[in-house]
């Protein structure tokens, strides 16, 4: 090819931001049309009088679609929304989620709600909003939606990327395959994706290939001609994207196995630092939250230790000291959850799924978070907050930080009574597993902003009505 033709580039393809973009508009618009059918299908319940809207219609019911999308926030990953069976259930559990809410709001207050009208409501928006769903769906995986990805390297870095995309259903591009200027690797398959040529090739392979997004995977010094090749068909108009800042957008974390010097600075030094805002929004909801759940603690404790003293005798609370922010120590309180003589060796060890030391209440406790509601106080005491990577024993840290790439980089923000990880990722018992969340927590460090924090808060609360916590 010439080297002033321009590649023939695919036309548009559908990118996360504009994905969660068209998601948010189509549902708003899906539940203002289900508040409409409800009010209709209300009114003729009691046959249409003419004061209905001024009687009957108070003003926050209007408002009732904005608090759904809120209840939809785990399902704007581009990923999960690709997904029809994790739709369907996300959908199910806001509109459960939703019913319950509503329901303790309904016997708190003394003055009558709709509740006809959230009825209606609710069964319109779920059901509207699974068709629209569906339809977001079968368009926009379907490949003329889809990008075109071709892997610049096909080292470690780019076979782990080509694997953690292997192992994503539905896919969320179309990878074509490497390039790679090492003779022996041309011709040959990693992953299942061949190698097609070298980067002297590049240009041509993205006509024909129509490839819209480079990915550059290259973990070892980059060739002066390469790199001017991947400029080139940049100003062309495909899109370059980093290994690591891809696999971030596929599974959530970061790769702690394939990050150099340079980026860490960018992404933990600059990009990762918090402002002031944040800061001091974050705080407010840390002692608004801490409030809430100390006062929930007073009202179920009585219940809680009842049940713990029944199944397992006494203590009720337990305590443990913790590493806070930059390894500061702190004690930790919770409801017990596992048998007297858990470590009775004592010898620390990690908790695992199906641990053979829960009790059995303990299981209950854990699975609806309500085994935390002592941690409030560790909240309001500013020595933990409502979002951040799950607390750590000071002796655990040690171990990993031994074992673990930038492990203690995860102490650079408060441990939080739930995370990105906690809501990503269960139970860990191996080095690998730790790695795996560490990854998870890097991730929620770099890009934590206030939606995020409550897009996690949100998701606790999916979990917790599902009984699925971690």
């Amino acid at each position: 090819m010439h080297p002033s033709a321009r590649p023939k580039l695919p036309g548009w393809r559908v990118r996360p931001r504009e994905q969660r973009t068209l998601l948010l508009i189509g549902d708003l618009l899906v539940a203002y049309l289900a508040l409409a059918a409800a009010i209709y299908a209300w009114s003729l319940r009691d046959q249409w009088p003419f004061t209905f809207f001024s009687d009957r219609v108070q003003t926050w019911y209007y408002f009732v679609p904005l608090f759904w999308l809120l209840l939809l926030v785990e399902l704007y990953e581009p990923h999960r929304a690709n997904n029809w069976r994790l739709t369907v259930r996300g959908i199910l559990i806001a509109a459960l989620t939703g019913l319950i809410f509503y329901t303790l709001i309904f016997f708190l207050v003394d003055r009558p709600l709709a509740r006809i009208g959230i009825a209606f409501f609710l069964a319109f928006t779920a059901v509207l909003t699974l068709l629209w769903r569906l339809l977001y769906t079968s368009i926009f995986t379907a490949p003329a939606f889809m990008r075109r990805v071709l892997v610049i390297g096909a080292g470690e870095a780019g076979r782990t990327l080509a694997q953690a995309y292997k192992n994503l259903w539905p896919p969320p591009f179309y990878l074509v395959g490497f390039i790679d200027d090492d003779p022996a690797k041309q011709g040959l398959k990693f992953e299942g994706y061949p190698v097609l040529a070298g980067s002297d090739l590049l240009l041509m392979l993205i006509e024909k290939e129509a490839i819209s997004d480079l990915v550059v995977a290259i973990t070892g010094e980059m060739q002066g001609t390469t790199f001017q090749t991947i400029l080139d068909a940049q100003d062309r108009g495909v899109e370059v994207i980093p290994m690591p800042a891809l696999y971030e957008e596929l599974m959530g974390r970061v790769p702690v196995h394939h990050l150099e010097s340079e980026w860490l600075i960018r992404s933990f030094v600059v990009e990762a630092r918090a402002g002031g805002f944040y800061e001091t929004g974050k705080r407010l909801l840390d002692l608004l939250a801490s409030l809430v759940g100390l006062g929930a603690c007073l009202v179920l404790y009585p219940f809680v230790a009842l049940i713990i003293i029944i199944d397992s005798g006494f203590p009720i609370i337990y305590s443990q000291m913790r590493a806070g922010k930059g390894g500061r120590p702190y004690r930790i309180h919770k409801f017990r959850t596992m048998r007297q003589d858990a470590e009775k060796d004592g010898q620390a060890r990690m908790a695992q799924e199906s641990d053979e030391r829960v009790t059995r209440i303990g299981y209950f406790l854990r699975r609806t978070h309500l085994d935390e509601l002592p941690q409030f106080w560790n909240v309001l005491r500013g020595e933990m907050s409502m979002v951040g990577p799950r607390s750590e024993r000071p002796e655990w840290v040690t171990h990993f930080e031994k074992e673990i790439p930038f492990y203690r980089a995860r102490l650079l923000v408060k441990p939080g009574i739930t995370g990105w990880a906690q809501v990503n990722y269960g139970y860990v018992s191996t080095v690998e597993e730790t790695t795996l969340k560490l990854e998870y927590d890097l991730y929620y460090i770099k890009h934590r902003s206030i939606i995020m924090d409550l897009t996690i808060l949100l998701r606790t609360v999916g979990q917790m009505i599902g009984f699925r916590g971690r």
